[in-house]
């Protein structure tokens, strides 16, 4: 390959330590592939520079130990978790696996826990289930904002009437296989810009400074699994509160999060929390950060850089689309649903809340909630509930594993299924079929106290990564 890196290239740059050498080479030709050879000569000077600051990397740590000569030390604290829960509140149990009740009650029992709730969409995860909502006493736990930080919906409402959708599908299907790229490498074949490249953060902290290049790259782009972008129908309703008047709209639908970025961080982020906060071994992966810790703080920053990321990925997709398309947004609804948030409680005062696939539904709160790529989406406005955390579900919810997805049904079986509905798909797999999700009224049906429905909205062309 032609970004491999060699023992003269190393040289120039000042590595001349044998053992050094032969680590740097294995470290980046294992781990940064796929980045130009001048982004790992400019990581590796910066270590050179700097090999303290890498100490606690989890990939280039043991770069730094030899550099240095020190061996990082590891400070940390044991807990033991409470013997009752905190105050848990379950919607739509009925429908709810064992397991994903167990997690939250698991979660429920941290001595850092002040409040949780399960959302009816739930089911299990790593650390806190999908579905899992957690209010912490100044404490962050990366594995309770989850793996796809930021990771969020999206909902542009377009100034084109609903037969719009019928007249240019064509036109549609092409700007989405042009304007959309799918799949854990890569990007889009033409250049994005974004103020969020921009952020000082990339430029102080050495595990940001090695992904800005892989950012750059992935920069409006979605990632696989169930991530999608959809143009479909929205029908808003008499009582909608958006000040468009009632009535059906195209719109365009995306749900992703923030790619290579995110994931980097809470890989890293989790590693140092599991580190340093020991807990019994059942509840090993809810280890949490300090919010007044150097690595706290640094999380929190990282989370939120991330954050605006996943939110920029979705706005190139969206400006792009209506560029290619010659179209206008009319109006806009956004969610995060991978995130914590720093809010307040009625007898709790300061709260961080972790929702881990799970909707903000403070009172007057917009945001979307979407079923398969056959169901409807629900554009909601949030009730502003405590006890379920001001929170709503975030979708569906699998209702079977994606092994199991993939053995229950044939791709000419999802094709007549796809047909039926009146639904096109670019790319997509028998993995996301709509049978491997529970049924979305049914899940709508159990919020009620969350969330009002201010409009409904129908997929018509739905575009997924191919697995």
């Amino acid at each position: 390959m032609g970004n491999s890196l060699r023992t003269k290239d190393l040289s120039k740059i000042g590595y001349t330590n044998d053992k050094a050498r032969s680590l740097a080479i294995n470290i980046f030709n294992k781990h940064f592939k796929y980045h130009t050879k001048a982004e790992q000569l400019h990581t590796l000077s910066s270590l050179m520079d700097r090999p303290e600051d890498f100490l606690e990397d989890d990939v280039l740590g043991k770069l730094a130990e030899v550099l240095t000569g020190k061996t990082k030390e590891v400070q940390f604290s044991v807990h033991a978790l409470r013997e009752s829960s905190v105050p848990l509140k379950i919607y739509g149990g009925k429908e709810i696996e064992a397991l994903a009740r167990r997690q939250i009650e698991l979660a429920a029992t941290l001595p850092v826990s002040i409040a949780a709730a399960l959302m009816p969409d739930a089911h299990m995860g790593y650390g806190l289930p999908i579905g899992g909502v957690l209010a912490t006493k100044d404490a962050v736990i990366p594995y309770a904002v989850g793996m796809d930080i930021g990771c969020k919906m999206s909902l542009s409402i377009i100034n084109a009437s609903e037969s719009y959708l019928k007249r240019y599908s064509f036109q549609i299907k092409e700007a989405l296989k042009k304007c959309t790229h799918f799949g854990m490498e890569g990007g889009l074949d033409f250049r994005q810009e974004h103020e969020v490249l921009d952020n000082p953060l990339f430029r102080a902290m050495p595990l940001l400074k090695q992904l800005h290049g892989k950012a750059i790259r992935q920069l409006g782009s979605s990632g696989s699994g169930n991530h999608f972008v959809e143009f479909g129908e929205i029908e808003l309703f008499e009582h909608n509160t958006l000040g468009l008047t009632p009535g059906k709209y195209s719109a365009i639908l995306s749900h992703s999060g923030s790619r290579g970025l995110g994931a980097n961080i809470a890989k890293h982020y989790t590693n140092i929390a599991m580190n340093t906060c020991k807990l019994p071994r059942q509840a090993q992966q809810l280890a949490w950060l300090d919010m007044h810790s150097e690595a706290g703080e640094e999380y929190w920053r990282c989370m939120n850089l991330a954050g605006d990321y996943a939110k920029a990925c979705h706005d190139q997709i969206h400006t792009n689309l209506v560029k290619e398309l010659g179209l206008e947004i009319l109006y806009k609804v956004e969610n995060h649903h991978n995130f914590a948030w720093r809010d307040q409680m009625k007898d709790y005062g300061d709260v961080i809340i972790h929702r881990k696939g799970a909707t903000p539904a403070h009172e007057g709160e917009y945001g979307i909630i979407p079923g398969s790529m056959t169901a409807p989406a629900f554009l909601v406005r949030g009730k502003g509930n405590e006890s379920a955390l001001f929170s709503a579900a975030h979708g569906a919810g699998r209702a079977m594993s994606r092994q199991a997805a993939k053995d229950s049904m044939t791709v000419s079986a999802m094709k007549k299924v796809l047909s039926a509905a009146g639904v096109t798909l670019v790319g997509g797999s028998v993995e996301e079929n709509p049978t491997a999700y529970k049924e979305i009224e049914k899940v709508m049906m159990a919020q009620k106290d969350l969330v009002e429905v201010e409009g409904k909205f129908r997929p018509v062309v739905v575009r997924m990564n191919k697995e």
